[in-house]
């Protein structure tokens, strides 16, 4: 889409790379409030995607299950919860007080903060601009393509939304408390 304006892809294609591949913040950190984000707006394609980077750092497919919930599991460490409440006011453009921002600076520096809600923002825009639709195998199927487990190919897409338990397959998500 974005490789029909030469301007658009490269500010994507360099932001991307500046903001999530790179940057003063731990990645898998910004992979949470990515997969957060994708799951907040419903956007299957973003989603599904895993990055390569992050499972290298040691994150697992459990560490999204409970995203939706984040604040009630026991799987995120306290700087984790915070990014992701940090993700959540973006997402659901939640009215902010002093003391979220106590909770934010408690574990994050000002330049990781800017990053991360740059980044944030950069994600909620981009997976919102739902101009063109996309089916996840459309570009992906039979291939690696860094595709969460039960999203490599056609077949395994079509038997992983057939489950009861497939993310985008419930009820819109609710806010955490």
């Amino acid at each position: 889409m974005r490789a029909h304006v030469k301007a658009c892809f490269w500010f994507f294609a360099n932001s991307w790379r500046d903001l999530f591949k790179n940057g003063v913040l731990e990645h898998p950190i910004k992979e949470l409030c990515r997969l957060y984000v994708s799951r907040g707006v419903n956007c299957e394609y973003c989603g599904n995607q895993r990055s390569v980077k992050a499972a290298a750092s040691g994150m697992v497919e459990d560490d999204v299950r409970d995203l939706m919930q984040f604040e009630k599991s026991s799987r995120y460490s306290e700087r984790q919860k915070a990014a992701l409440a940090y993700a959540e006011a973006i997402v659901y453009r939640l009215d902010t007080d002093d003391s979220l921002w106590e909770r934010m600076h408690r574990h994050f520096s000002e330049p990781e903060l800017v990053e991360l809600g740059c980044f944030i923002g950069l994600t909620l825009g981009q997976q919102s601009w739902r101009a063109f639709s996309t089916s996840t195998t459309t570009s992906t199927a039979g291939t690696e393509a860094s595709m969460a487990p039960g999203f490599k190919t056609a077949e395994e897409l079509a038997r992983s939304k057939a489950e009861g338990t497939y993310w985008a397959n419930k009820s819109k998500p609710t806010k955490a408390a």
